[in-house]
């Protein structure tokens, strides 16, 4: 009797599942009766948690609280950090100081019920903040916008989204004169075009998600095709973050115009096909801090020499205390210009930089005073670090892979093996000291001949160089700038050269090193400087898969 009620049942729970089938509704997900833990993980003050979804679940919430705490600390995430994928959800959590996390995540179910996964626990790491940024000889002495130095957001700040959906829809009520008279900006271009005005300075963290692209920006980008952020007079407080929020959030056809901005940071973005620059330091700012961004090709130019775009990162027009940090730059033509019409000095820090198969500009330096530590040079076909107009640079403990000239002044040393790379113009003076090279097809040290040399190689990091060694067209002297001024980093603060690779291939970019994956050829991309076809194809080809952003 038994025997014959199994076998009704099993005849039972077959044609259940044939009807399920033929109806069309037929998914693995329909029989899970949990949510379940995906992936979670820690970056630079954030956390993420990934879940599978449930076919019946309404909506998701997430919390985070710190590791030892109890439950009843879980704080709620806006609901636009929580992200729809096509096979997995996830959120992010930002603003975290440095430490040890728990997040949940809670999925309302269509009868009403709840159920949640909680992540192990989530150690999070403290951003690197240093360099001229955070000089304390600097206008503002930081460059973590609207955000605090520990890492989480400032009181009062406030916070906007912005989407391929809500570029042009998104609202905030801005100061707009003396008396504190408040006024609803429609759109991203309207809340910036407010905010120059100068009377609010109220912290904004403007989030990107997603990729947004130029056609999103419709109307919100100036003529030349940039998103504009522009205080009302030179170094004007801004107290300004635009940030990337997790893996994929990325400016697709336009770049970031910067002018009068103090205290701003730019981080966790990738650029492509930007116009002419991808970000454009241009006029009078101090304090900002770029850091943590993919950077791809550009358009192409008008010239020659601009098919793969024309700067990817450019400080210029007395722009003074920048720190351009973690930054991967993707087979850039023209990685930085520092300094452009310049004629008075000012300060700039390229620190745990990879520039990858990138050809020049590592940076293309005019009268600053620059530090350059810890970056990752990788099969650079042009040169690295070059110098004119009096400038002084300080390379310090980077890790220089086939770059072919590891650091040039105009119109001496290794530039008068060839035409001369710098248009013409005077010399300037570099010292460097505990750099790792190889592969290098001409570096030449003041120490082997003293009238005409690329650099300056000095046996101990506090050494002067004497003023008996001069540009050779243009006779400045190197200013000594790194042992006389706060240049935002002690020597505790440089991390050893052999480490440089591991540490910079690890942690430059965006969180998790982005979503957009590509592996160059060394024997073929550490000596070409022109266009990766293949390369180009992925970037033009390239799609989201964000499905849609909120919880439900």
């Amino acid at each position: 009797m038994i025997s014959k009620w199994r076998a009704i049942t099993k005849k039972l729970l077959f044609f259940s599942l044939m009807l399920i089938m033929a109806s069309g509704n037929f998914a693995l997900t329909a029989f899970a009766s949990s949510i379940s833990l995906k992936e979670s993980g820690g970056g630079f003050e954030s956390a993420y948690i990934e879940w599978s979804p449930i076919s019946n679940a309404v909506s998701y919430n997430t919390y985070i609280k710190s590791a030892n705490a109890s439950d009843s600390t879980y704080i709620q995430l806006d609901n636009e950090l929580i992200r729809k994928y096509s096979s997995y959800w996830r959120a992010d959590a930002v603003g975290l100081t440095a430490g040890q996390y728990v997040m949940k995540a809670e999925a309302i179910l269509s009868d009403g019920s709840k159920e949640s996964t909680v992540s192990g626990t989530i150690t999070v790491s403290a951003n690197d903040r240093t360099g001229f940024a955070f000089s304390g000889d600097s206008k503002y002495g930081s460059g973590s916008g609207a955000y605090q130095d520990n890492g989480t957001i400032k009181d009062g700040a406030q916070v906007i989204y912005i989407t391929s959906e809500t570029a042009k829809t998104v609202t905030l009520d801005v100061v707009v004169n003396g008396s504190g008279k408040k006024q609803t900006a429609t759109g991203i271009g309207e809340i910036l075009t407010l905010r120059q005005k100068g009377y609010d300075k109220t912290p904004l963290a403007i989030r990107f998600i997603g990729k947004i692209t130029d056609n999103n920006l419709k109307g919100m980008l100036n003529s030349t095709g940039y998103l504009q952020v522009k205080g009302k007079s030179s170094y004007a407080e801004m107290n300004m973050t635009l940030e990337g929020i997790g893996e994929d959030a990325t400016a697709y056809g336009w770049g970031f115009l910067i002018r009068n901005c103090g205290n701003l940071e730019i981080r966790n973005l990738g650029i492509m096909l930007f116009p002419d620059d991808g970000i454009s330091l241009d006029t009078d700012n101090c304090n900002i801090w770029v850091h943590n961004n993919d950077i791809f090709y550009g358009t192409a130019g008008s010239d020659a020499d601009q098919a793969k775009g024309d700067g990817s990162a450019d400080v210029k027009g007395a722009s003074t205390y920048v720190t351009v940090a973690y930054n991967h730059f993707w087979d850039s033509g023209k990685c930085s210009l520092c300094g452009m019409k310049d004629s008075a000095e000012f300060f700039v820090t390229y620190h745990h930089n990879w520039f990858d198969h990138s050809d020049s500009r590592h940076p293309r330096i005019r009268v600053a005073s620059v530090h350059i530590y810890n970056n990752y040079f990788d099969g650079n076909a042009k040169y690295g670090v070059g110098i004119t107009n009096g400038g002084s640079a300080f390379v310090e403990a980077n890790y220089f892979r086939n770059t072919k000239y590891p650091m040039m002044s105009s119109l001496q040393g290794t530039d008068t093996l060839g035409a001369g790379t710098f248009s013409g113009e005077n010399g300037g003076m570099i010292k460097a000291f505990n750099n790792k090279i190889e592969g290098a097809s001409s570096l030449i040290y003041a120490n082997s001949n003293a009238t005409s040399f690329d650099a300056y190689l000095a046996s101990t990091r506090n050494e002067i160089i004497p003023s008996s060694y001069k540009a050779l067209v243009g006779n400045t002297t190197y200013n000594n700038f790194d042992t006389g001024k706060d240049i935002g980093v002690s020597e505790s603060g440089i991390n050893n050269v052999n480490d440089v690779k591991q540490i910079v291939t690890g942690s430059a970019g965006r969180m998790n090193q982005g979503d957009f994956t590509w592996e160059f050829n060394d024997a073929i991309d550490d000596t070409s400087y022109t266009l990766n076809v293949a390369l180009m194809t992925k970037i033009k080809s390239y799609t989201s898969e964000l499905v849609s952003v909120g919880g439900k």
